[in-house]
């Protein structure tokens, strides 16, 4: 049995004869400590798969199962990356990181919790700013906050929905080497979806390419290329080849 598995999960939206299909008959399985990519283009259903994987939506046919339990709503066991930072504007960097913290872990002593949400903070490289607020800090810092903030829950899975895509290439360059950091360290279990090829081959173990109208996996690559990666290698060029290939068709 999977970790995590899909099962003919579809969605749509809208009533009666408007109903619009997002996604159709989508199966994949991600194993323990895997880094899955989901890559498609805008339309493909990509934000619609997180949000069902993180129990926000609900599957109008089909099953999510993590460890073999369905997936029925949002759980600490899935920590979200939004794309939009999802902040709160008077909370500092801590208070941000806090209130996830105190919400899960209310019975923990307070030097616990205090201990807990500073070694998260320190994990990306926001000790300095930790008493500031989202309006002080750049579109990378407020995306590390997310990003310490959902790994503090300590979740089995942690899910990123196009986590750097409103970055500067150079910031978004950094924290993709930071994820990649944490990932190891951590050993944790990471989808993150993209519509960009480079980040998918740079970040990922294995490859869902989804194609839209509905929204459904097209196919599923190993992404054999040793780390670190090199993206000006030949084999890194091939392998980006093949998913325009892919999802051109």
């Amino acid at each position: 049995m999977a970790f995590l598995e899909l099962k003919n999960v579809s969605k749509s939206f809208g009533e009666g004869k408007k109903r619009v299909p997002v996604l159709s008959q989508i199966d994949l399985t991600v194993e323990e400590g895997e880094f899955t990519v989901i890559l498609g283009f805008s339309g493909t259903g990509k934000t619609t798969l997180i949000s069902l994987i993180a129990g926000l939506l609900t599957p109008d046919q089909g099953q999510i199962l993590l460890k073999e339990k369905p997936v029925e709503g949002p759980g600490p066991d899935r920590g979200v990356v939004f794309q939009n930072y999802a902040l709160l504007p008077w909370l500092t960097v801590y208070d941000n990181v806090a209130l996830a913290v105190n919400t899960l872990f209310p019975n923990w002593p307070e030097g616990k919790r205090r201990e807990h949400i500073e070694k998260y903070i320190e994990m990306v490289n926001l000790t300095p700013a930790i008493h500031k607020r989202p309006a002080e800090l750049s579109g990378g810092m407020k995306q590390r906050v997310g990003i310490a903030r959902s790994l503090a829950i300590d979740p089995n899975v942690l899910l990123l929905d196009e986590p750097f895509s409103s970055l500067d290439e150079f910031t978004a360059e950094t924290l993709r080497k930071l994820l990649l950091s944490i990932w190891h360290k951590r050993n944790i279990t990471v989808i993150l979806i993209t519509h960009l090829i480079r980040e998918a081959l740079e970040l990922s173990g294995r490859i869902a390419v989804m194609t839209a109208a509905p929204g459904t996996i097209e196919k599923i690559l190993d992404n054999t290329l040793k780390r670190p990666r090199n993206p000006r290698s030949q084999d890194f060029f091939a392998l980006e080849d093949i998913l325009i290939k892919l999802i051109k068709d």
